[in-house]
């Protein structure tokens, strides 16, 4: 039987003493945040989707919080410059990462030598939205179902090719996971964002494209493009007749590209509780709703818990597509 350890007065009553302490200096951090204006990193130049949704949230957050939020436009490397400009940061809240799914889950297992570590150098505080993609084809590819384009795949191994917004990119992943796991082959074509990958498929250049509903939807509702399935795994209502990957015989397929704020590892635990608080009256704001959908995301609002734990299961997932499919960065 083991004996129990038993501290001695004095250091329990210190003991006690530091948590009192810690739970005093806890609180008034969390009163007196913010105290000056916060920095909000974005890793994409402002126009994109990434820096619409950042200055539609930034002025709410302005005012639920008291203080300005400057956007702080970094883009480059991938999203791996803003984001390692987001961990180097003073952990004291008043610098916060505008993180997409991308820079955070993928380059991990893309990239060697990152000047970041994810899980090390950050603090989640919210899961703001996620938006799933549409399996789409040109009108001219001789399939109507996901069951019969992969018939059609592998009655043509390695010759029809599909786009994708760059190597590394969500739609790229989903294809790769589709590839992986249909038994079928394509050939990869990237193209510079999502934008040129959905003028390619609309124009029979490439003939499949995993595609944001935003690029996407409009062309299957007018003909020119045919939607097989959507990668989340309940069905969108926006497209409700599309079925889901997993109806299709892939359980758990799940492929999102997603939103979220993080703060620099070490941030005091009341200010990250406080933004998540904010951050959620937000997400719950009809104009805010509304302009989440027209980008074609779904609000999701997590506890940095939450998106933890969201965060590291995203990354085992796709090392392992990464891994198994051999993809390197350009």
């Amino acid at each position: 039987m083991r004996s129990r350890i038993r501290l001695p007065q004095p250091l329990l009553a210190a003991a006690a003493l530091g948590l009192a302490i810690s739970a005093i200096t806890s609180t008034t951090l969390a009163q007196s945040y913010p105290s000056r204006p916060i920095r909000l990193i974005v890793a994409y130049p402002p126009g994109g989707g990434s820096d619409t949704l950042a200055r539609i949230v930034s002025p709410k957050l302005a005012e639920l919080v008291g203080q300005q939020i400057v956007i702080d436009n970094r883009p480059g490397a991938a999203g791996n410059i803003a984001t390692e400009i987001a961990a180097r940061a003073q952990p004291d809240g008043h610098t916060l990462l505008w993180g997409f799914s991308t820079p955070l889950v993928v380059n991990p297992s893309l990239y060697k030598n990152l000047p970041f570590d994810t899980d090390r150098d950050f603090a989640p505080v919210l899961l703001l939205g996620s938006a799933q993609f549409l399996l789409v084809v040109h009108r001219s590819v001789q399939a109507n179902s996901v069951q019969e384009l992969i018939a059609l795949l592998k009655s043509k191994p390695g010759q029809l090719p599909y786009g994708s917004a760059g190597t590394g990119s969500p739609n790229h992943l989903a294809a790769e996971l589709f590839k992986g796991r249909a038994g079928v082959d394509m050939i990869h074509v990237p193209y510079k964002g999502g934008g040129p990958a959905a003028l390619a498929v609309l124009s029979n250049e490439v003939k499949i494209l995993f595609g944001s509903f935003a690029s996407s939807l409009p062309h299957v509702k007018t003909g020119s493009l045919r939607a097989l399935a959507v990668t989340g795994l309940k069905r969108s209502p926006e497209a409700p007749d599309v079925p889901t990957m997993q109806e299709l015989g892939f359980p758990g397929f799940d492929v999102r590209a997603w939103y979220g704020v993080l703060a620099p590892t070490g941030t005091p635990k009341a200010i990250v509780t406080r933004l998540n608080r904010e951050l959620l009256k937000i997400l719950a704001m009809p104009e805010v709703q509304e302009a989440l959908k027209r980008e074609g995301l779904e609000p999701s609002g997590t506890t940095p818990e939450e998106f933890a734990a969201y965060i590291k299961a995203e990354k085992a997932l796709w090392a392992k597509v990464i891994k198994d499919a051999g993809i390197k960065p350009e």
